[in-house]
Protein backbone atom coordinates (compact mmCIF):
# COMPACT_ATOMS: atom_id res chain seq x y z
CA UNK A 1 0.00 0.00 0.00
CA UNK A 2 1.03 3.41 -0.97
CA UNK A 3 2.67 5.48 2.27
CA UNK A 4 4.53 8.65 2.44
CA UNK A 5 7.80 9.92 3.79
CA UNK A 6 9.48 13.41 3.65
CA UNK A 7 10.93 15.77 0.87
CA UNK A 8 11.89 19.68 1.22
CA UNK A 9 8.50 21.19 1.69
CA UNK A 10 8.62 20.31 5.46
CA UNK A 11 6.10 21.29 8.35
CA UNK A 12 5.96 24.64 9.15
CA UNK A 13 4.57 25.88 12.58
CA UNK A 14 2.04 28.04 11.38
CA UNK A 15 0.85 26.06 8.17
CA UNK A 16 2.21 22.90 8.22
CA UNK A 17 3.37 21.66 4.47
CA UNK A 18 5.06 18.26 4.85
CA UNK A 19 5.26 15.60 2.28
CA UNK A 20 5.95 12.18 2.51
CA UNK A 21 6.79 9.77 -0.40
CA UNK A 22 5.37 6.43 -1.25
CA UNK A 23 7.08 3.40 -2.41
CA UNK A 24 5.42 1.35 -4.93
CA UNK A 25 3.98 -1.96 -3.67
CA UNK A 26 5.82 -2.06 -1.13
CA UNK A 27 24.47 12.08 38.22
CA UNK A 28 23.20 12.60 39.90
CA UNK A 29 26.39 13.86 40.23
CA UNK A 30 27.89 13.58 43.84
CA UNK A 31 28.78 17.14 45.32
CA UNK A 32 30.81 17.63 48.77
CA UNK A 33 29.23 20.14 50.90
CA UNK A 34 30.78 23.79 51.00
CA UNK A 35 30.91 23.62 54.83
CA UNK A 36 32.93 21.20 55.13
CA UNK A 37 36.72 21.57 56.08
CA UNK A 38 39.27 21.10 53.56
CA UNK A 39 40.70 17.66 53.12
CA UNK A 40 43.97 16.52 53.29
CA UNK A 41 44.99 15.32 50.20
CA UNK A 42 44.91 11.11 51.47
CA UNK A 43 41.62 12.07 52.61
CA UNK A 44 40.22 13.25 49.39
CA UNK A 45 41.12 9.90 48.22
CA UNK A 46 39.81 7.88 50.02
CA UNK A 47 36.66 10.10 49.99
CA UNK A 48 36.76 9.56 46.31
CA UNK A 49 37.18 5.76 46.07
CA UNK A 50 34.16 5.58 48.48
CA UNK A 51 32.09 7.83 46.21
CA UNK A 52 33.42 5.58 43.44
CA UNK A 53 31.94 2.38 44.51
CA UNK A 54 28.72 4.21 45.98
CA UNK A 55 28.08 5.25 42.77
CA UNK A 56 29.01 2.39 40.73
CA UNK A 57 25.88 1.13 38.67
CA UNK A 58 24.23 4.50 39.25
CA UNK A 59 22.90 5.55 36.22
CA UNK A 60 23.36 9.78 35.50
CA UNK A 61 21.99 11.78 33.12
CA UNK A 62 24.41 13.36 30.65
CA UNK A 63 24.77 16.43 32.41
CA UNK A 64 24.58 14.95 35.44
CA UNK A 65 20.92 15.98 36.51
CA UNK A 66 17.78 14.06 36.90
CA UNK A 67 15.83 15.55 33.77
CA UNK A 68 12.04 16.05 34.97
CA UNK A 69 9.25 17.81 33.22
CA UNK A 70 8.03 21.30 34.27
CA UNK A 71 5.03 21.50 36.40
CA UNK A 72 3.10 23.90 34.35
CA UNK A 73 2.91 21.21 31.32
CA UNK A 74 3.12 17.77 32.70
CA UNK A 75 1.54 18.02 36.81
CA UNK A 76 2.84 15.02 38.87
CA UNK A 77 2.19 13.93 42.30
CA UNK A 78 5.36 11.25 42.33
CA UNK A 79 8.59 10.84 41.05
CA UNK A 80 9.00 8.89 37.43
CA UNK A 81 12.68 7.14 36.59
CA UNK A 82 12.93 7.93 32.83
CA UNK A 83 14.51 5.66 30.55
CA UNK A 84 18.08 5.50 30.79
CA UNK A 85 19.28 6.25 26.99
CA UNK A 86 22.76 3.57 25.80
CA UNK A 87 26.03 6.28 25.26
CA UNK A 88 25.98 4.43 21.84
CA UNK A 89 22.53 4.80 20.85
CA UNK A 90 21.72 7.71 18.89
CA UNK A 91 18.35 9.40 18.82
CA UNK A 92 16.05 10.64 16.11
CA UNK A 93 12.74 12.53 15.31
CA UNK A 94 10.82 11.58 12.07
CA UNK A 95 7.95 12.81 10.59
CA UNK A 96 5.08 11.57 8.83
CA UNK A 97 1.94 12.60 7.69
CA UNK A 98 -1.26 10.54 9.48
CA UNK A 99 -4.36 11.69 7.19
CA UNK A 100 -4.91 11.63 3.39
CA UNK A 101 -3.27 13.69 1.09
CA UNK A 102 -2.33 12.91 -2.47
CA UNK A 103 0.83 13.65 -4.47
CA UNK A 104 1.04 12.89 -7.91
CA UNK A 105 -2.24 10.88 -7.56
CA UNK A 106 -1.04 8.47 -4.30
CA UNK A 107 -2.30 8.75 -1.01
CA UNK A 108 1.01 9.28 1.29
CA UNK A 109 -0.72 8.77 4.16
CA UNK A 110 1.46 7.03 6.95
CA UNK A 111 0.39 6.82 10.64
CA UNK A 112 1.66 5.49 13.40
CA UNK A 113 -0.42 2.81 13.63
CA UNK A 114 -0.01 1.87 9.70
CA UNK A 115 4.04 1.38 10.67
CA UNK A 116 2.76 -1.07 13.38
CA UNK A 117 0.89 -3.09 11.39
CA UNK A 118 3.77 -3.96 8.97
CA UNK A 119 5.57 -7.87 9.77
CA UNK A 120 8.65 -6.54 7.69
CA UNK A 121 10.76 -3.50 8.28
CA UNK A 122 9.34 -0.26 6.77
CA UNK A 123 11.44 2.25 4.46
CA UNK A 124 11.70 5.41 5.12
CA UNK A 125 11.49 6.84 1.66
CA UNK A 126 10.94 9.98 -0.32
CA UNK A 127 13.23 12.40 1.99
CA UNK A 128 14.30 15.01 -0.74
CA UNK A 129 15.92 17.48 1.60
CA UNK A 130 20.07 17.27 2.27
CA UNK A 131 19.49 18.00 5.87
CA UNK A 132 17.24 15.28 6.85
CA UNK A 133 19.04 13.16 4.11
CA UNK A 134 22.38 13.54 5.71
CA UNK A 135 20.69 12.79 9.45
CA UNK A 136 19.30 9.23 7.11
CA UNK A 137 22.69 8.44 6.59
CA UNK A 138 24.22 9.28 9.87
CA UNK A 139 21.87 6.88 11.34
CA UNK A 140 23.34 3.61 12.53
CA UNK A 141 21.20 0.24 13.16
CA UNK A 142 19.67 0.15 16.81
CA UNK A 143 19.01 4.04 16.99
CA UNK A 144 15.44 4.60 18.04
CA UNK A 145 13.61 7.58 16.40
CA UNK A 146 10.45 9.52 18.17
CA UNK A 147 7.09 8.83 15.08
CA UNK A 148 6.00 12.49 14.89
CA UNK A 149 2.62 12.57 13.20
CA UNK A 150 2.76 15.77 11.06
CA UNK A 151 -0.07 18.08 8.63
CA UNK A 152 -2.66 17.42 10.22
CA UNK A 153 -5.34 18.43 13.42
CA UNK A 154 -2.99 17.37 15.96
CA UNK A 155 0.68 16.86 15.63
CA UNK A 156 3.04 15.62 17.90
CA UNK A 157 4.92 13.10 18.90
CA UNK A 158 2.91 10.17 19.14
CA UNK A 159 5.32 6.74 19.57
CA UNK A 160 8.76 5.51 18.72
CA UNK A 161 10.46 3.28 16.13
CA UNK A 162 14.24 1.38 15.86
CA UNK A 163 16.58 1.38 12.86
CA UNK A 164 16.79 -2.26 11.74
CA UNK A 165 18.34 -1.26 8.64
CA UNK A 166 21.15 1.88 7.60
CA UNK A 167 20.90 3.58 4.73
CA UNK A 168 20.84 2.93 1.32
CA UNK A 169 19.73 4.34 -2.12
CA UNK A 170 15.86 5.84 -2.57
CA UNK A 171 14.94 3.93 -5.77
CA UNK A 172 11.41 5.91 -5.55
CA UNK A 173 13.42 8.42 -6.74
CA UNK A 174 14.21 6.96 -10.13
CA UNK A 175 10.27 5.97 -10.84
CA UNK A 176 8.48 8.55 -12.87
CA UNK A 177 5.37 7.41 -11.40
CA UNK A 178 6.24 7.64 -7.80
CA UNK A 179 5.04 10.62 -6.12
CA UNK A 180 8.80 12.03 -5.02
CA UNK A 181 10.54 11.21 -8.64
CA UNK A 182 13.82 13.01 -9.10
CA UNK A 183 14.85 13.28 -12.66
CA UNK A 184 17.91 14.29 -11.46
CA UNK A 185 19.03 11.54 -9.25
CA UNK A 186 20.23 8.77 -11.26
CA UNK A 187 20.64 4.90 -9.98
CA UNK A 188 24.55 5.48 -10.91
CA UNK A 189 24.79 8.03 -9.02
CA UNK A 190 21.47 8.43 -6.00
CA UNK A 191 21.16 11.54 -4.40
CA UNK A 192 18.62 10.02 -1.65
CA UNK A 193 18.78 7.92 0.29
CA UNK A 194 16.06 5.30 2.48
CA UNK A 195 16.69 3.64 6.44
CA UNK A 196 14.17 1.20 7.42
CA UNK A 197 12.52 0.67 10.81
CA UNK A 198 10.74 -1.26 12.85
CA UNK A 199 8.07 -0.28 15.39
CA UNK A 200 8.68 0.17 18.93
CA UNK A 201 6.08 1.40 20.48
CA UNK A 202 2.69 3.86 20.64
CA UNK A 203 2.55 6.49 23.39
CA UNK A 204 -1.01 6.36 25.49
CA UNK A 205 -1.01 10.27 25.19
CA UNK A 206 1.13 11.88 22.27
CA UNK A 207 2.93 15.16 23.03
CA UNK A 208 1.43 17.64 21.25
CA UNK A 209 3.28 21.08 18.93
CA UNK A 210 2.02 23.16 21.12
CA UNK A 211 3.30 21.55 24.49
CA UNK A 212 6.71 20.95 22.22
CA UNK A 213 7.00 24.63 22.16
CA UNK A 214 6.84 25.32 25.72
CA UNK A 215 8.89 22.98 26.61
CA UNK A 216 11.19 24.80 24.18
CA UNK A 217 11.45 27.69 25.20
CA UNK A 218 14.38 29.84 26.99
CA UNK A 219 15.30 27.79 30.17
CA UNK A 220 13.39 24.79 29.42
CA UNK A 221 14.61 21.23 28.90
CA UNK A 222 14.08 20.96 25.01
CA UNK A 223 15.19 24.80 24.18
CA UNK A 224 17.91 23.44 21.59
CA UNK A 225 16.11 20.72 20.09
CA UNK A 226 16.65 20.67 16.45
CA UNK A 227 12.99 20.06 15.20
CA UNK A 228 11.73 23.26 17.49
CA UNK A 229 14.50 25.25 15.52
CA UNK A 230 14.30 24.06 12.03
CA UNK A 231 10.62 23.21 12.18
CA UNK A 232 10.68 22.66 8.58
CA UNK A 233 12.73 19.39 8.96
CA UNK A 234 11.58 16.25 8.39
CA UNK A 235 14.04 14.46 10.20
CA UNK A 236 16.04 15.43 12.75
CA UNK A 237 18.34 14.90 15.83
CA UNK A 238 17.44 14.45 19.24
CA UNK A 239 19.90 14.60 22.38
CA UNK A 240 20.26 11.87 24.85
CA UNK A 241 19.08 14.43 27.38
CA UNK A 242 16.25 15.75 25.28
CA UNK A 243 15.28 11.98 24.58
CA UNK A 244 15.60 11.21 28.28
CA UNK A 245 13.37 13.68 29.23
CA UNK A 246 10.76 13.21 26.73
CA UNK A 247 9.92 9.64 27.58
CA UNK A 248 9.68 10.94 31.51
CA UNK A 249 6.63 12.85 30.67
CA UNK A 250 5.19 9.81 28.41
CA UNK A 251 5.34 7.70 31.50
CA UNK A 252 4.13 10.33 33.51
CA UNK A 253 0.57 10.65 31.28
CA UNK A 254 0.45 6.76 31.52
CA UNK A 255 3.53 5.22 29.32
CA UNK A 256 3.82 3.61 26.28
CA UNK A 257 2.18 0.21 24.29
CA UNK A 258 4.08 -2.01 22.51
Amino acid sequence: MPKRKANNAEEDFDRPNLRRSARRKQSVATEVSKSAPEASEPARQRIQKQDAKTSKGTTKSKSGTKDTAPSSVVPTTEAVEAPTPSSETSYWLMKAEPESRFERGVDVKFSIDDLASRTEPEPWDGIRNYVARNNLRAMKKGDVAFFYHSNCKEPGIVGTMEIVQEHSPDLSAHDPAAPYYDASSKPGNPKWSVVHVNYRSKFKQPIGLKELREMGKPGQPLEDMQMLKQSRLSVSRVSPDEFRYLMTVVKQRGGETT
